[in-house]
């Protein structure tokens, strides 16, 4: 079975609300689970690690992420 991945740029980061979604922007998830169940993975070491792009800003890499994705079956 091929696993189906949304377009992703080959490189680059990705912010929560474009993994997790948004429905009040239409944003589909990449990964449906909720902001803290996906948070609580990441604490616990199950979802890859964020990367800090300043002050206020956390991102997560695409690379992670597409890898993520695959792991989990193509869940996207």
């Amino acid at each position: 079975m091929a696993i189906t991945i949304p377009h992703l740029p080959e490189t680059g980061f990705l912010r929560i609300w474009q993994i997790i979604g948004n429905p009040k922007t239409n944003i589909p998830p990449l990964i449906p689970i909720g902001r803290t169940s996906f948070l609580n993975g990441v604490k616990s070491g199950k979802y890859p690690k964020p990367v800090k792009l300043g002050e206020r800003t956390t991102a997560w890499k695409v690379e992670d992420i597409r890898a993520l994705i695959i792991h989990l079956g193509g869940a996207a």
